[in-house]
């Protein structure tokens, strides 16, 4: 016992220790179980004309947790967005047609994961994302991200990104590339990707599955492939472009059950490529088969015996109408029902 301090002191000090450390206990408590009450999953509602939570959707995101809802009600929303440092977050608008993020500083609109942070199990949907400083949408350093029935006006770009699905959405207008993968691992589905330069563009050591999209007046290729990249192209349809895929560095590839129809050309297969052609229907206006230049080549040997040289009978390219007429000869091919993206009308 310290000098000069008595028992009746002491005792008092000891009861004043214990009620701390019984308080302190029951403020910990209460943190816990506010967090706790936390996990259960919300939605929080963005809404421009103060009907919601948020009149932000990014200040929405920042409050929002693990397995929250962000629902966005109609308006042109003049903001930056970015997700990052998130799990199992849903981003849903209203629809393409009536949420539109425009952006306002930054070069790309909209950004998920940001160096070093990524995020994790993502989903977009239901709007249109603008084009800024050359760039609509950037997908860094994430995993398990989802984006379907988006409208990105301009680039959407990806980078070390894994478990990536991009699924029936528009993407177009950029003066580079409509989607391009940088190292990443995605699937491509029934997206309808016009009037870029290239469509997209598979580069580095990226693992890419398109399947069942249409892509349309590239002014090079509608696909090309680079690097040490894996691609396999299966039932799209690949038409008016500069041409219709080109395989190069030392990719490996398949392409099976595609239209790739009234390009300049069809298909470059480089010297250190590989590519397993099947059930193609070709028809361009030079050549369908080429060997990479200058000048590029031609090179019927690359013709595999299945592949087709046929008109494929759209209902109307004039009009973007790429389905299959009913008269057409691209029906069970194969182990296709039909090739391209679209099935053929009904009789």
């Amino acid at each position: 016992m310290p000098d000069g301090m008595t028992i009746p002191t002491m005792q008092w000090i000891l009861k004043i220790i214990v009620l701390s450390l019984s308080i302190g206990g029951a403020s910990h408590a209460f943190l816990w179980a506010e967090e706790s009450a936390r996990v259960e999953p919300q939605q929080i509602v963005v809404a421009l004309d103060g009907s919601g939570q948020y009149l932000s959707i990014q200040k929405a995101l920042d409050a929002a947790r693990k397995g929250d809802t962000v629902l966005i009600k109609p308006g042109a929303y003049a903001e930056d967005v970015t997700i990052h440092s998130k799990e199992k977050i849903r981003l849903i608008g209203a629809g393409m047609d009536q949420v539109t993020i425009l952006g306002r500083e930054q070069a790309g609109v909209f950004h998920v994961g940001k160096w070093p942070y990524g995020a994790t199990d993502i989903e977009i949907t239901g709007m249109t994302i603008n084009e800024h400083g050359g760039h609509a949408m950037g997908i860094f350093n994430g995993h398990g991200i989802v984006l379907h029935h988006v409208r990105v006006k301009g680039m959407l770009f990806t980078q070390q990104v894994e478990d990536v699905l991009i699924e029936n959405c528009i993407i177009g207008g950029s003066e580079t590339t409509g989607v391009q993968f940088a190292n990443s691992q995605a699937v491509l589905r029934g997206n309808f990707i016009h009037d870029n330069d290239h469509g997209v563009s598979v580069a580095g050591k990226s693992s890419v599955r398109l399947e069942q999209n249409i892509i349309t007046r590239s002014l090079f290729e509608a696909v090309i492939v680079n690097d040490q990249s894996r691609a396999a192209l299966i039932g799209n349809t690949l038409v008016k472009n500069g041409g219709g895929a080109a395989f190069l560095g030392t990719s490996q590839n398949e392409a099976s059950g595609n239209i790739v129809s009234f390009n300049t050309y069809g298909f470059v297969v480089g010297p250190s490529s590989r590519v397993a052609l099947s059930y193609n229907a070709m028809q361009n206006s030079e050549f369908d088969y080429l060997r990479p230049g200058p000048p590029r080549q031609p090179a019927p040997e690359l013709k595999p015996d299945s592949d087709l040289t046929v008109d494929p009978r759209f209902v109307d390219t004039t009009r973007d109408d790429f389905r299959l007429r009913a008269d057409t000869a691209l029906v069970k091919i194969g182990e296709f029902p039909y090739l391209g993206a679209l099935p053929p009308l009904a009789e």
